[in-house]
């Protein structure tokens, strides 16, 4: 294939201007809303969704961390259809970009760290010394523990950059290994289709796991700072 292995990671662009913005507000139409008394059956399903993703996620939390709620439903329902469209073909995944990856969790992680020292003072701080410490070791372990704190974001930030991305890039270069085999030999490029299918279907469900992973850890790290 003549195309550029990572072009489908450019950000798209109309008449000079980036498109990234109507983009990320795409999913939300996704989501039908009603004022109607009876629910059909998408919404009520759609409801039923929610409510069970914010028992799981927020019955470890307190009233104030359950005050988050909303944020995190948000969060985890735009990360999932976000990746979900993106593997349409000739679609751009805003998830891709580490720049945006890194919008979404540095603001979340600061929420949570700035909650856990404004509530948990003493508790905060004492996560940077653990109790029975040697005293010459004490330095040291409070840089390391700094260093593992500011590296939180980062972390998940890599983590769904890399995953989402290298599934396109393996769906990209099996489907071009399925295209000129074609023309080779039938049998390696229906072998070839196959596979392809299989990990079609499993970049599915990366897509919705890493939007759970993600928003799990966005929650972990305000449990313990609530």
């Amino acid at each position: 294939m003549n195309e550029n292995l990572f072009t489908s990671f450019i950000t798209p662009m109309m008449l000079g201007l980036p498109l990234v913005t109507l983009i990320v507000l795409f999913p939300s139409l996704l989501f039908p809303t009603s004022n109607r008394l009876i629910n059909n059956r998408l919404i009520s399903l759609q409801q039923w969704l929610l409510q069970l993703v914010s028992k799981q996620m927020m019955s470890i939390h307190n009233t104030k961390g359950q005050t988050w709620t909303l944020m995190l439903v948000s969060l985890i329902l735009f990360i999932g259809s976000t990746n979900l469209l993106g593997l349409l073909p000739h679609s751009f995944t805003p998830t891709t970009q580490l720049s945006m990856n890194l919008g979404m969790a540095i603001p979340l992680w600061a929420g949570a760290v700035i909650t856990g020292f404004r509530n948990k003072t003493k508790a905060s701080l004492a996560h940077f010394l653990p109790q029975g410490t040697p005293t010459p070791l004490i330095p040291m372990l409070v840089i390391i523990e700094t260093i593992s704190l500011f590296i939180q974001p980062v972390a998940l930030a890599v983590r769904l950059t890399a995953n989402i991305t290298a599934g396109h890039l393996l769906i990209h270069l099996i489907g071009g290994a399925t295209l000129a085999l074609t023309a080779i030999n039938t049998t390696t490029a229906l072998i070839t289709f196959i596979i392809l299918i299989l990990l079609t279907i499993l970049e599915f469900a990366v897509a919705m796991i890493q939007a759970y992973v993600f928003t799990l850890l966005v929650n972990l790290y305000l449990h313990d700072n609530t």
